[in-house]
């Protein structure tokens, strides 16, 4: 692992760090930091066919799994062995000081019958909501683990929406004879009634004074659960194994503290929707390494609650460690956001590889949500074939897939100043170095709000191949130095709009582009350019009317 000793300690002395330890391996900045605990079990093994568990895909092993597990744990702990087979199981509650371990060729593979997932009182999307039972869980647990290098596969199929415009035409008239029903726009299938009657209520799930459960039986099917679910847990591990086809998200770690995973492979399919690979939520002392993920949403993603209830719950994720990661396919290769009411502070992401994401660093809030996301450290950055924006800030965020399907259409972002409340969000202090991406639609975006810019962020040594290249927008100190931007399309390179105190060092180019930058907004003021070979444009600037000619400054 490369080390940053020399950049890191060259932030400001008053951000609170921390040290992640694994191994002998130290991601570094701060004196008594706390230390991801690691899990430790008892020898002890119980195979769960000797609670009469059936590898044979048909036999329903939930009653076996989930005994072999309980005796573990009143038994003081140990190993629950999950050997070859395909076992066919319902949900499985985890245990404290089990470790449920897959042989290689062992496939967890979770029933598609609906019956047997009950709706509980649950979190969807960083609020309190009924939901189904998710195929794995545990609550209030201590010493727990998956390891192994088997398969635990979510049957998400079965329970998942599907829209018309992610499939082939094939695909699409399979999908619909195989059963389930289609909108009245005939644009999206449903698994069933159920599912399609959910689909109609904005809040579907959401928890309302004097409601229960069966007060949402009628839109059941509607109500995925998340594969693995872990809530309030602590010294936690998941390792080596398959985690796939998730009904939503594959892996949702909530409260919890001291968890590590460590060379996973999560998958779900692109048209998955909502099929994240993990969602680290209000979370401590995380560390997340050497995995591999291939989804339908976001890849690694931090969160903390959603607007009210994620601010009145007060619980940030905070000290993380993110390295040695690859994401393929997802809305995001590393993400914060949209639900981090409660903050997000102090995360190292370093040494990852983003493929095909649909955009690589992507960090997401609106207004609404509160929370401040602070003290984010990341370098060591490589990215290819990216539909989007390589790094990307934005303070508008709608739910829709951040890359636009062919001939759909978004209107523009009306900006309105409105008074600052706990209920705006703020991002700022993030600190990125060392990204190299080849092949985006946009090099980096700042949109923050009138009210409440994104401030201090330094990005430095990046090159970048994209179509278009920098756009700042409602931001303020912000530092670009040693950027390299070859974009195909140059007017501009950079375009500015209503933000202040910027400084470009270094910057680099196209030979021969249009316009190097262009100005707009009346609040723009104290653009820099310093050691930039600004003539090698053919227009270095264009300033809106409005705005003094000095609010650009080019210093050699």
């Amino acid at each position: 692992m490369r080390t940053s000793r020399n950049y890191f300690s060259s932030i400001k002395k008053g951000i609170l760090a921390v040290i992640v330890l694994s191994g002998s391996s130290v991601f570094a900045q701060a004196p008594q930091p706390p230390v991801v605990q690691t899990v430790s079990f008892r020898s002890d093994t119980i195979n769960i066919v000797n609670h009469g568990a059936k590898g044979d895909g048909h036999f329903l092993n939930t009653t076996a799994i989930n005994k072999a597990i309980e005796q573990s744990s009143l038994q003081g702990g140990g190993v629950v062995l999950v050997p070859s087979g395909l076992w066919l199981t319902g949900p499985i509650i985890l245990k404290s000081n089990v470790n449920l371990h897959l042989k290689r060729d062992a496939i967890l593979f979770f029933t598609d019958d609906f019956d047997q997932y009950k709706l509980i009182a649950a979190n969807w999307e960083g609020q309190p909501a009924w939901r189904n039972q998710s195929p794995i869980s545990g609550t209030d647990l201590t010493n727990i683990a998956i390891t192994g290098s088997g398969v635990i596969d979510g049957n998400g199929d079965a329970w998942r929406m599907v829209k018309k415009s992610k499939l082939t035409d094939s695909q699409w008239k399979n999908l619909v004879n195989s059963g389930g029903v289609v909108d009245k726009s005939n644009q999206i299938w449903y698994p069933s009634e159920k599912s399609l009657a959910g689909s109609k209520d904005k809040k579907a799930g959401v928890m309302t004074a004097g409601t229960s459960s069966s007060d949402y039986e009628h839109i059941k099917d509607f109500l995925r659960p998340n594969l693995l679910v872990l809530t309030n847990c602590k010294k936690v591990l998941l390792e080596g194994v398959t985690i796939q086809n998730s009904p939503a998200w594959n892996l949702h770690p909530l409260l919890c503290e001291d968890l590590t995973l460590r060379r996973l492979l999560v998958r779900n399919p692109w048209y998955g929707q909502n099929g994240d690979g993990v969602d680290i939520e209000s979370c401590k002392n995380v560390l997340i390494e050497d995995c591999t993920f291939d989804v339908g949403d976001d890849g690694i993603c931090i969160k903390s609650g959603r607007d009210k209830s994620g601010r009145e719950r007060g619980k940030p994720t905070e000290n993380v460690l993110i390295r040695n990661n690859v994401v393929y396919h997802a809305h995001g290769g590393f993400v914060i956001g949209s639900e981090m009411s409660g903050g997000a502070k102090n995360i190292w992401v370093q040494d990852c590889s983003f493929i095909g994401t649909d955009i690589g660093l992507r960090f997401k809030t609106k207004r609404g949500r509160g929370g401040t996301v602070e003290n984010i450290f990341i370098e060591n950055i490589n990215m290819i074939d990216i539909p989007g924006e390589a790094i990307l800030f934005d303070m508008y965020y709608e739910a829709v897939d951040p890359v636009p399907m062919a001939g759909e259409r978004r209107e523009k972002v009306k900006a309105e100043k409105i008074p600052v409340t706990e209920e705006t969000p703020q991002f700022k202090n993030f600190h990125i170095k060392n990204v190299f991406v080849n092949g985006a639609e946009k090099g980096i975006f700042f949109r923050g709000l009138p009210e409440m810019n994104i401030q201090d962020i330094t990005i430095e040594k990046v090159t970048i191949q994209a179509k278009k290249g920098i756009d700042i927008i409602e931001a303020s100190n912000i530092k670009l130095k040693d950027i390299t931007i070859f974009s195909k399309e140059t007017t501009p390179v950079v375009h500015i709009e209503n933000a202040q105190n910027i400084v470009f060092e270094n910057l680099k180019y196209q030979d021969d582009a249009t316009l190097l930058f262009d100005l707009y907004g009346e609040n723009s003021k104290n653009i820099q350019v310093i050691k930039t070979d600004v003539n090698k444009a053919k227009t270095i600037s264009k300033i809106a009317s409005g705005l003094s000619k000095s609010v650009l400054k080019i210093k050699k």
